[in-house]
């Protein structure tokens, strides 16, 4: 007997007798910069997406975008605060329908906050839910367990739902589906000044995909123009 037709006997049998079967193609959602979207593609649905990188990097901005053009589509959102680092004030002036949002408050607590995104997880209803440990010390970060990051991974599976986690770095690993890492690349200032200040004018974020793949990056303003895109093998 060929090597072939056993092949094709045993995913017969796997797949008649044990479930087995091809994972299907997760459905993916805007991310609010269109140019990213076509150079690294979209959020998947059912799948944890890890976005993370130094502070000032740009993953507010990403996190505010994704939330209005959520908000935009009429879907129900929740952003699970660990640090109250939220401002619902910017976050309505860049887009996003506060009606539509649900914000939790951890009071700087990570391990209420994933407790939090997974009962919202459990109870549905939500179209995309952000847990933001942004501002979260690493290394409180770096001791939530991979059990932590595998739970709320099995709780989005097979819903449609987008999650979301928000880090300083990468601590979700192989329980990502999609890992975007943002770097700030130059910082703008428009001249002014307000007292011993300046005014940021904005910054130029790259915007690497780090998972699955080939490595693509992206840089893009915090206003969302695309200047460049590039492609690693």
């Amino acid at each position: 007997m060929s090597a072939a037709v056993l092949q094709k006997q045993f995913e017969s049998l796997l797949g008649g007798h044990l479930g087995w079967q091809a994972k299907p193609v997760a459905e993916t959602v805007p991310r609010g910069v269109p140019e990213i979207d076509r150079a690294t593609g979209g959020l998947p649905r059912g799948c944890l997406t890890e976005i993370f990188g130094a502070p000032s990097s740009g993953r507010a901005s990403l996190l505010t975008s994704i939330l209005a053009e959520a908000t935009a589509r009429r879907e129900f959102c929740a952003l699970v605060d660990a640090e109250d680092a939220f401002d619902p004030l910017s976050a309505a002036e860049a887009g996003v329908e506060l009606a539509r949002l649900v914000w939790i408050r951890c009071g700087h607590n990570a391990k209420h906050a994933l407790r939090a995104a997974d009962l919202l997880l459990q109870g549905g209803g939500f179209g995309l839910v952000a847990l933001d440990l942004g501002d979260t010390p690493a290394p409180a970060a770096r001791r939530i367990s991979l059990t932590s990051w595998f739970r709320l991974r099995r709780a989005v599976e097979h819903t449609p739902t987008v999650l979301i986690a928000v880090e300083r770095q990468s601590n979700a690993k192989t329980c990502a589906s999609l890992m975007l890492e943002l770097s700030r690349q130059r910082v703008r200032w428009p001249g002014g000044k307000l007292d011993s200040a300046r005014l940021l004018g904005g910054m130029r974020v790259a915007v690497a995909r780090r998972k699955p793949g080939l490595a693509l990056t992206a840089a893009f303003d915090t206003g969302g123009r695309m200047l460049a895109t590039d492609e690693h093998r």
